[in-house]
């Protein structure tokens, strides 16, 4: 750190800019408290969603696999189906960490979107399983992407607080005190010479 002149008017500058870094590290604290709730309401969800995946997938596969022998190779048939442009990105913000939400504006539909004519139930329980199973892919996404970007949030507060707390504070505290005692010697010996003034004119 440059040496600062001894002036009472740095004095309160830095004065002015410990309250700011002091002020500062309150902020950040409460910044990264409320960060690590939010983090850990969200892993609590992602392992929610991971254990419904867990049994969700198996079922799913298993279908496909009767799907598969009852059918025959189900390819063909899965060209029927559609590409699925339903998702829209936004985002909310926590304490400025900006948090994607992948909404759906996919429409349950009424009848499947291939012949049944020629198709058995098999294939049916399949393709609803899979779609439940893209679903938990989706929320997935979003909230280990959201976990992420908090977590990623909360390490680069604690530094920020950190910093404040353990090098700019400090800094500040012994600049403060270097020029209280600079300031102070000025006023003792300013008092002396004005002493051995008097005691010359007297």
């Amino acid at each position: 750190m440059a040496t600062v002149l001894p002036t009472k008017g740095n004095l309160l500058a830095a004065k002015r800019s410990r309250e700011i870094a002091v002020t500062g590290h309150e902020l950040m604290d409460r910044k990264r408290n409320i960060l690590v709730r939010e983090l850990v309401a969200l892993i609590d969800q992602a392992e929610d969603i991971r254990k419904r995946a867990a049994t969700v997938f198996p079922e799913a596969y298993a279908a496909l696999r009767t799907a598969n022998i009852t059918q025959g190779e189900c390819d063909d048939i899965s060209r029927a189906v559609s590409a699925d442009n339903s998702l829209s990105l936004r985002y909310r913000s926590v304490m400025g960490v900006e948090i994607p939400l992948i909404a759906s504006d996919e429409k349950i539909p009424e009848n499947i979107p291939y012949g049944v004519a020629s198709t058995t139930a098999a294939l049916d329980d399949a393709y609803i399983k899979f779609r439940k199973a893209k679903n938990l892919v989706r929320d997935l996404a979003e909230t280990e992407n959201a976990i992420y970007r908090l977590a990623y949030a909360v390490r680069k507060t604690q530094k920020r607080a950190n910093a404040l707390k353990n090098i700019i504070i400090p800094k500040l505290d012994a600049s403060i005190s270097g020029i209280t005692e600079s300031l102070d010697e000025k006023e003792r010996e300013e008092f002396v010479r004005l002493k051995v003034i008097k005691v010359r004119k007297q």
